[in-house]
């Protein structure tokens, strides 16, 4: 489980802070209008969080020395802009996004180092796949629920690493790499690349130690 802080609280942003909640997640939603929140269900477990979202107190309030991710989706793209430079340079929040109603501004934000999305369709999914970290889904069990296969994503500062240093750093066996749709048993030498999906063997059941391990910086020794 990690914690993510979502600023604005319309269709988007309820959306948003929702399913993390739905999926075990701690999650803070800020709006500086208090109604706003009644979008949420009734069983919304997560923090609400009166005030403006580029506010260094009101963030404090949701968490964000804490945070994940962040994602700014009000419906102001200078809010949101404000708000997303505010959690990256104050809270040295890696993971934050914007969204933008203005597409000419995306270069401006870009080269500020802050991923945007349009306001499109599918803006909640898009902003939603950026926020999240990469997952460890168990793939299959054995009957007896002795071991198991558990497919994993690292984050970016593990690429580079061999497979043989990511087994050290994990603690546990890669059996398959699958890279640009093909599947290879991993070798030791190997070096973990972008978009590389790893296959641990484990005993027991649950991704989840490997989840936490992969979603940090690889505790590699100088």
């Amino acid at each position: 489980m990690v914690h993510f802080v979502v600023m604005g609280a319309g269709r988007v942003g309820t959306t948003l802070a929702t399913i993390l909640d739905q999926n075990g997640h701690s999650v803070a939603l800020i709006d500086q209008n208090p109604d706003a929140f009644r979008r949420l269900p009734s069983n919304f477990s997560g923090r609400r969080v009166t005030g403006l979202g580029f506010d260094r107190d009101t963030l404090r309030q949701a968490g964000i020395e804490d945070a994940y991710a962040f994602a700014a989706v009000s419906n102001g793209d200078n809010s949101n802009i404000i708000s997303a430079r505010v959690v990256r340079e104050t809270f040295k929040v890696d993971r934050v996004v914007a969204r933008i109603y203005d597409p000419s501004r995306a270069d401006v934000y870009e080269k500020l180092g802050i991923p945007t999305v349009a306001t499109v369709r599918r803006t909640t999914e898009a902003v939603l796949s950026w926020m999240m970290p990469p997952d460890a889904d168990t793939v299959w069990t054995h009957a007896t629920g002795d071991v198991s296969l558990v497919k994993a994503r690292p984050v970016e500062s593990w690429y580079g690493l061999t497979i043989d240093m990511v087994e050290k750093l994990v603690g546990r066996r890669v059996a398959f790499i699958s890279r640009q749709g093909h599947m290879d048993t991993a070798a030791p030498d190997m070096v973990l690349q972008e978009n590389d999906e790893l296959y641990f063997g484990i005993t027991g059941k649950s991704g989840m130690e490997i989840r936490e391990i992969l979603t940090r910086d690889p505790a590699v020794e100088e």
